[in-house]
């Protein structure tokens, strides 16, 4: 098939979900600006923070997409690109983004109070209990994946042969490592990582102190990671996988405290252009790579060899890929920071929806330019190498490579840098929102255990101390598909639970609620199949006691989130159940 094909067919269809089911969805949630926002009533410029439309959409999406939308279509793509793509449309349109708003509505109508709290004011104490309790092992998932994934792709090395650059000359560090030469690609996102983050303060404070306009804040964000790829180029940075493990750790700890707007938002804002930027360059190279004839070089079914290395098409296709189709970890970004950031429900549709469809987007080109961009042994070779742990993240940039040098004749070298950076920013990124989440989890769950709560449980620095070793335990015992296959099964249930509350939100107000019911029942079905097929072939017969543990709670959790449903609409007036 011509690369150009698919994008031809889902681009519109994510247009029309855009502009048609989005303001369906705005309807039933009475989308009014005439009303106060969260974050202009409980103002503390800490987390309530009344944030500009564009600067809040970029930190959004910063949050959601993380490594997410790139990780799981490179993993997923062993089934066949059809197979991963007609989940990313249809998951985009019909579930993600239905998610991703109705979550936000919601927390902004709730007075920015997180999926849990809703859940608890729809399905009593014990549905809260149980949000909150998912909620945190949810985020434990989360932050030990990207923790591992970071680290993986800061520490990347490319093979100097595998890309034919003989005789061309490439201004990237060359290293030896048994015998062979490779470009030392993950120094260099290294540099770049360090930068952006220590100019982040500076970023925030004109942003925020001195008020300074996103016109003028702009150029210098975009400037600022110019600067920060070229000293990485000539200053690459080398730490080992542990070593970043670690540093990642103490930084997190530290963020996971301090104002948004010091270091989380503007980082994000500066981060966001390299993934705007790819987005862009990548959808001009498809585009351009079509107009030439360049076709897809992977499988469009390839489900016998994916399910032998990954597992069954059903479910597994559909936890592997889960940002850029349907993430609950996106809710718990909407509840938990951008409804306490939203400055006017208008911008809801614009960041809840749209950013869902950005994300979709983002897959797509991801799939293309894998399947595009490198042969198919290639990147089998990278990412499900015999024997020891792949490198998605490699895979990935070495397909954006490819696809640059297919399209735009970029040099090879140059994309496959830019795909590292691309995916860095984003996978830190996530790791300070996730820790910082799980940290406002804790300080709400002291509160329900004890009658008074002791003052130090009650300090950001040990609830996110709390986070952060459990976070590094599991990254540093278990592998990235490990940790990959429990952490898209726990994402999925999440959505499926964040349905469920709003679904019980909106029937206590008896206002429709179809759009909602269907997803959740499909995804409640699909990880419970996912969980028990885990437990049964993969956790209990290798003996790994700690993931063998988090399963079987996951599954007693949305036993129990079931039960409350099952109660909760016994117990309504039959006037709400009619509605």
């Amino acid at each position: 098939m011509n690369v150009i094909v698919p994008l031809l067919i889902t681009l519109p269809l994510f247009f029309l979900g855009y502009m048609i089911y989005s303001r369906y969805i705005g309807r039933i949630f009475q989308s009014d600006d005439a009303n106060t926002t969260p974050a202009n009533e409980l103002r503390d410029d800490r987390d309530f923070v009344p944030t500009k439309g564009f600067v809040l959409f970029g930190h959004h999406f910063a949050s959601i997409a993380g490594g997410g939308p790139i990780i799981g279509p490179t993993l997923a793509i062993l089934y066949g690109y059809i197979p991963v793509w007609l989940w990313l449309l249809f998951g985009a349109v019909f579930l993600g983004a239905v998610h991703d708003m109705s979550s936000l509505f919601t927390s902004l109508r709730e007075k920015g109070r997180s999926m849990a709290e809703v859940a608890g004011s729809t399905l009593g104490r014990a549905g809260f209990l149980i949000f909150i309790g998912f909620t945190i092992i949810m985020l434990l998932m989360v932050t030990s994946v990207f923790l591992k994934l970071s680290a993986k792709s800061l520490t990347s090395l490319v093979p100097v042969a595998a890309l034919n650059l003989e005789g061309t000359s490439i201004p990237v560090k060359v290293v030896m490592q048994n015998g062979a030469e490779y470009f030392h690609i993950g120094g260099i996102a290294s540099t770049s990582v360090i930068i952006i983050s220590l100019f982040a303060p500076l970023i925030g404070y004109l942003l925020y102190r001195k008020n300074a306009s996103v016109y003028y804040i702009t150029p210098l964000c975009l400037a600022l990671a110019a600067f920060s790829v070229a000293v990485g180029v000539k200053y690459p940075v080398h730490i080992d996988t542990n070593s970043w493990m670690i540093i990642l750790s103490v930084y997190t700890l530290f963020a996971a405290g301090i104002p948004v707007w010091l270091i989380l938002q503007p980082r994000d804002f500066t981060n966001v252009f390299l993934l705007y930027g790819g987005i862009v360059a990548l959808l001009l190279a498809g585009i351009v790579a079509g107009l030439k004839g360049v076709t897809i070089n992977a499988p469009a079914f390839n489900v016998a060899q994916g399910s032998a290395r990954i597992g069954p098409l059903f479910p597994i296709l559909f936890i592997t890929v889960a940002c850029g189709a349907i993430s609950g970890f996106h809710s718990l970004v909407a509840s938990g920071t951008s409804s306490k950031q939203v400055s006017r429900e208008s911008d809801v549709r614009r960041i809840g929806y749209g950013g869902m469809i950005l994300e979709g987007v983002l897959a797509l080109l991801v799939l293309l330019a894998i399947g595009a961009g490198m042969e198919f042994s290639d990147f089998v070779n990278i990412v499900y190498p015999a024997g020891k742990g792949g490198n998605p993240i490699l895979g990935f940039a070495m397909g954006m490579g490819g696809l640059l040098e297919k399209g735009l004749g970029i040099n090879p070298v140059l994309g496959i840098v830019f795909g590292i950076l691309m995916v860095e920013g984003f996978v830190v990124t996530t790791l300070d929102t996730a820790v910082r989440l799980n940290r406002y989890l804790f300080e709400e769950l002291w509160g329900l255990i004890f009658r008074t709560v002791p003052r130090i449980m009650k300090t950001y620095v040990f609830n996110s101390l709390l986070c952060v070793l459990m976070m590094y335990g599991l990254a540093k015992t278990n592998t990235i598909m490990d940790l990959w296959k429990i952490f898209g099964t726990a994402n999925q249930l999440m959505a499926a639970l964040t349905l469920i509350a709003v679904a019980a939100w909106l029937y206590a107000r008896s206002r429709r609620k179809w759009f909602v019911v269907w997803p959740a029942a499909f995804m409640m079905i699909l990880t419970v199949t996912a969980l028990v097929w885990l437990l049964l072939t993969s956790y209990i017969p290798s003996g790994n006691l700690i993931l063998c543990t988090a399963d079987v709670v996951l599954l007693a959790l949305a036993v129990g989130v079931i039960a409350l449903c099952v109660k909760f609409i016994r117990n309504r007036p039959t006037s709400a159940a009619a509605a």
